[in-house]
């Protein structure tokens, strides 16, 4: 009798153990839930501003634009805005160029090029494509897709291999923005990426928000391709965890310290970015869009960080394994190469996403009503904050469940992530690896 005793008793201990353990994924949903800046919302989107200017217009009074563009088919000389406190007064948009940093895109370029060329903006616009020593003729169907469409005016540069320290994306998008220097009245930059495609009007709405609410850095989080069962499954989760480490409203407050970006779109200030010293000063990030923000942010400029309505990517990963390397290349940078961070990731993430599940299956055959209620309520508090991801992404509610699933595949991914950074393989992306932040000069 005493051994069958003694196997009860550890039995539930272990039981009460996992009840405890259940109730802390619960109390840790709650805290999600009210306390993380209401980061399941999707209500944060590009602020209308007060600039008073008519959207139906393609040139306003005050328009000063490059001759022969668009904007100015004329061909009248170039006259600089004046103060840009009067700016909005005037109704006088200032000048933009649009960087795009390109490293083998012909597959996307087709539909992505022909949405900037179009953009109908009442100011002065130029496009600097940077072919980011690619092998598949990007610069040469970028010349050709703009002769074909004509629109915005547009320069293709090569600014060759980046030199040690620096990720390739930011050596060209540093290129872009010298490119555009020989432009003294370029106001603002757009940096956007080579698979990011824009409405019409996406350049004139994302500069009504800068200039009418004084921001020195837009950023958009583009609206990611969902055709795939298994982009269903990941892709809206991305951004869903995503908003949850940085909170949408926690970036956008003037006072807080969180800072983040999304680097398909980014309005930057021309102003802002000489006084926060980018690229260059984080020219080795692998992350670079949050690492741009958190610059400006740093310097004293006003951002701004929402999900976009009037910008899409058009990259397709239609499998697991494409979906994989987009994560896993990044994720362990995430985590700023640290095992302890790791370690802490994979039980933060088994706690809150893993445990519910467990939990429910195991408390309802053991009759543990304690138990399988904590599991169940904390699945259904995931559920519930899932759900307004998944109506923007226009996918149906039966996936919130699924959630766990989904972010066990995420774990392996952060996992995985650790493992090829030790590996050497770490941070890879067409055809190159970057060394961790520490190990470059």
């Amino acid at each position: 009798m005493r051994p069958a005793t003694g196997l009860l008793v550890g039995q539930t201990a272990t039981v009460d153990a996992l009840t405890w353990i259940a109730v802390g994924s619960l109390v840790v949903w709650g805290w999600l839930l009210l306390g993380q800046g209401f980061f399941w919302r999707t209500d944060v989107r590009l602020p209308r501003g007060d600039t008073r200017v008519d959207p139906g217009s393609r040139v306003d009074p005050g328009t000063r634009a490059i001759p022969g563009s668009r904007a100015n088919p004329g061909g009248e000389p170039v006259v600089p805005c004046e103060d840009p406190a009067d700016l909005a007064t005037e109704e006088c948009w200032p000048a933009v160029a649009i960087v795009v940093p390109a490293r083998d895109e012909a597959a996307v370029l087709p539909v992505s090029l022909p949405s900037l060329l179009a953009q109908d903006y009442p100011g002065p616009a130029e496009i600097f494509l940077v072919d980011d020593g690619s092998t598949d003729d990007t610069g040469k169907l970028a010349r050709e897709l703009a002769d074909e469409h004509g629109g915005l005016p547009l320069t293709v540069d090569s600014p060759g291999e980046p030199p040690r320290g620096w990720t390739g994306k930011l050596w060209a998008v540093r290129h872009g923005m010298t490119l555009a220097e020989a432009r003294p009245d370029m106001e603002y930059l757009l940096l956007t990426d080579a698979d990011i495609a824009h409405e019409p009007d996406s350049l004139r709405e994302l500069v009504r928000a800068a200039r009418g609410s004084g921001l020195d850095l837009v950023s958009q989080m583009a609206r990611l391709r969902v055709a795939t069962a298994w982009e269903r499954l990941i892709v809206p989760a991305f951004v869903y965890f995503f908003a949850q480490l940085y909170p949408f409203r926690w970036v956008n407050r003037a006072g807080a310290r969180t800072a983040a970006a999304a680097g398909g779109c980014v309005l930057l200030r021309r102003e802002a970015a000489e006084r926060a010293e980018v690229p260059d000063v984080v020219r080795h990030a692998v992350i670079d869009d949050v690492a741009l923000a958190r610059a400006v942010k740093r310097s004293g400029g006003r951002i701004w960080l929402g999900l976009a309505d009037r910008v899409d990517s058009v990259r397709p990963y239609p499998r697991l394994g494409e979906l994989w390397r987009m994560v896993s290349r990044s994720a362990y940078a995430q985590l700023r190469h640290n095992p302890l961070l790791l370690v802490a990731t994979v039980a933060g993430l088994a706690l809150v996403y893993l445990v519910p599940p467990v939990a429910l299956c195991a408390g309802l055959p053991a009759g543990r009503p304690a138990l399988w209620a904590a599991g169940a309520a904390a699945w259904a508090l995931m559920a519930v904050t899932y759900v307004p991801m998944l109506r923007y992404y226009r996918q149906t509610l039966w996936l919130a469940p699924l959630l766990p699933l989904t972010a066990l595949l995420y774990l392996l991914m952060t996992v995985d992530s650790a493992v090829r950074h030790y590996q050497g393989r770490g941070a890879a992306w067409k055809g190159r690896t970057y060394a961790r932040p520490g190990a470059a000069p």
